[in-house]
């Protein structure tokens, strides 16, 4: 069993249940050290004064504040002590809102809570099923590892999850980002039509386990090649930008894919800014190649591109539609 990272308890009202706070994700990102090329020396880091350039004892080291134009306000850690949140051993459930109604933008980290004796286990089950039942997802402040959280405790999976969220003032503005998104010329009735028939023809259940992180398994297999002392060829493939097709015909087309009913028709396209058509390069894997060492200079003899054919009629270029 996953060790807990925080212990207390969930109130709301007058019930009061003990529960230990567990990780619900982890990360499964390949790690990798630095080392200085062409050697097995591993590259350090370390604390050094900008203007004496010596290295600097952590010990010895304060955190400031930037407040611009040179000057800067030194903060001790006795000084971020007394300034920190007294921990919290209670997630107390303030409000009970339409789990719909929250953005998901809102959320940060996943945790499960689990009840942490037997006698936490009766109100434990209450809370789930009511909150199941309800559709509702419970408010809450607390403090971890000093630093204050706004949460929600819901309902899933049988257990009761705690989602961190960010505070309303942390989600930007899209206005903010994007500046203002210009308007474009309002949809036909048969364009949001065929759309809407596209959505509907690509709906499915949402299954997680029918999408896999297929560049960590290519890493991995990478890693593992060069371990058993293959070589790797790497194809370097040059991108092109997506040509511009018509928004009818893409849409029908993609209906077309999507139900089976037949083979598209592919649809000509010409390059923003030129007369001349174009014919996309098929896309090929970008995983590297395993070849044994004898084939290496063959292997490398087969990165040599070939002239590129002559183009083709209007109408005979091949796009596939998006």
């Amino acid at each position: 069993m996953a060790h807990t990272i925080w212990t207390g308890s969930v109130s709301f009202g007058l019930v009061n249940i003990p529960v230990g706070m567990y990780s619900a994700t982890e990360d499964h990102a390949v790690r990798f050290h630095q080392f200085e090329a062409g050697t097995s020396d591993r590259i350090r880091y370390s604390r050094v004064n900008e203007r004496s350039g010596k290295e600097v004892e952590f010990s010895n080291i304060v955190k400031g504040y930037d407040l611009g134009g040179g000057e800067t306000v030194i903060v001790t850690p006795d000084e971020l002590s007394a300034a920190a949140p007294q921990r919290s051993s209670t997630i107390e459930i303030s409000d009970f809102v339409d789990l719909g109604d929250i953005d998901p933008l809102y959320f940060r980290s996943s945790y499960y809570l689990g009840p942490k004796n037997e006698a936490a286990v009766k109100p434990y089950r209450l809370l789930h099923e009511a909150m199941a039942k309800t559709n509702k997802a419970g408010v809450s402040m607390f403090v971890m590892r000093n630093k204050e959280y706004l949460s929600v405790v819901r309902a899933d999976m049988g257990v009761l999850v705690l989602e961190t969220m960010y505070f309303a003032d942390e989600v930007r503005n899209p206005k903010e980002v994007l500046g203002e998104v210009p308007d474009a010329k309002p949809s036909t009735d048969k364009e949001l039509k065929m759309a809407v028939e596209l959505v509907n023809a690509l709906a499915a259940p949402w299954n997680p386990e029918a999408y896999h992180d297929t560049y960590q398994r290519d890493v991995k297999a990478l890693i593992e090649r060069k371990q058993q002392g293959d070589d790797v060829v790497v194809h370097a493939e040059e991108t092109k930008g997506a040509p511009i097709v018509d928004l009818m015909d893409a849409l029908k087309q993609s209906v077309d894919r999507s139900k089976g009913r037949a083979e598209p028709k592919r649809v000509a396209a010409k390059p923003s800014g030129s007369g001349a058509t174009s014919r996309p390069t098929k896309a090929r894997s970008s995983a590297p190649k395993r070849t044994s060492r004898p084939a290496v200079k063959a292997a490398k003899r087969t990165t040599t591109r070939k002239a590129a054919p002559p183009a083709r009629p209007a109408g005979s270029s091949r796009q596939k539609a998006s």
